[in-house]
């Protein structure tokens, strides 16, 4: 994974976004348990604040620091996304959860996920939404973690997928409101690809050929 290191650095500041935009976090967890995934891996699992009830049973991540504040939430491992330690197929899904914008190559880990799970739910910030210019403006200014970052469009991780043989089967968003307003409880909901632009925090789900 590119740029790992800073997480071992910053892991507590990352962690203590989450208390600081509590609704912001529970709207975007609400989004990933509507996958319904019942036996899960966490790729990039960072603190483990997304594992706890939504079917995670074990999480890797390259980051010692990140890894330990996350025991205490899942099981975990360290490992790279781009080479997992787990036999094919032995999950039900897969989670990417703002993890693609981290790695080097987000095609082999996309390539990772689908060989050890039957679902890979990949959930990304959208570069062109207003919270993707938010953080690309933050990266700019040299920001510790985000200045690592390479954030997506929609359309771009489709046709990622879509090289690696994966289908797009549901795609859901939240966060309609910008960084700079008032937080606010938000239901995820289904949304068409074109309308993702819109919305700040985006999970899609992605199957293989074989798999209905």
């Amino acid at each position: 994974m590119s740029g790992f290191g800073i997480f071992d650095l910053k892991a507590r500041d990352y962690d203590r976004w989450y208390d600081r935009h509590r609704i912001t976090y529970l709207n975007e967890l609400k989004l990933v348990r509507s996958f319904g995934c019942a036996k899960a891996l966490e790729i990039g699992v960072g603190t483990g604040r997304f594992a706890a009830d939504t079917g995670v049973v074990v999480g890797v991540d390259p980051s010692l620091s990140m890894l330990r504040m996350a025991s205490s939430r899942v099981q975990v491992i360290r490992a790279l996304g781009e080479r997992l330690p787990f036999r094919d197929g032995c999950f039900d899904c897969a989670y990417l959860i703002v993890t693609l914008c981290f790695v080097a190559d987000p095609r082999r880990v996309l390539g990772e996920a689908s060989r050890v799970a039957d679902r890979v739910i990949a959930c990304i910030v959208p570069r062109n939404s207003s919270w993707g210019r938010h953080y690309e403006k933050l990266k700019l200014r040299g920001h510790p973690i985000y200045s690592a970052a390479r954030f997506y469009t929609v359309e771009e991780l489709v046709e990622m997928a879509s090289g690696l043989g994966l289908r797009l089967t549901r795609i859901y968003g939240t966060l309609t409101y910008a960084p700079s307003e008032l937080e606010r409880p938000e239901e995820p909901r289904p949304i068409r690809i074109e309308e993702a632009s819109e919305y700040g925090f985006i999970g899609m789900e992605f199957r293989g050929s074989g798999n209905s």
